[in-house]
């Protein structure tokens, strides 16, 4: 169930045009399940060009139906229950061309 979906405002890396901002999706499990994902810049940040601005990191969380937040790597697979949600922030593109 897609739960949210919005702008990850501020994500783009700065420099005569600025990097792209990345989303933020958040999905709420129904059943029990096992869950992988594969996503990448989750340790290295999209760099910039010709002296722009890296972009902001991607983040994973999972966050439990009892409120508590778990940080999860880029590639993982886990066991999830009914109310858990998985929230996916993807990273910002990074900037181009020197900062003005």
């Amino acid at each position: 169930l897609l739960r949210e979906f919005s702008i990850r405002e501020g994500s783009g890396g700065q420099g005569a045009y600025y990097g792209g901002n990345g989303m933020i999706r958040e999905i709420e499990f129904l059943e029990y399940m096992s869950m992988a994902i594969l996503s990448e810049r989750r340790t290295r940040a999209p760099f910039g060009l010709a002296g722009g601005n890296s972009g902001a990191k991607g983040k994973n969380f999972l966050i439990k139906k009892e409120g508590e937040i778990v940080s999860l790597l880029g590639k993982s697979q886990i066991q999830v229950r009914p109310g858990d949600r998985l929230r996916v922030m993807t990273p910002g593109g990074g900037g181009y061309g020197k900062v003005c």
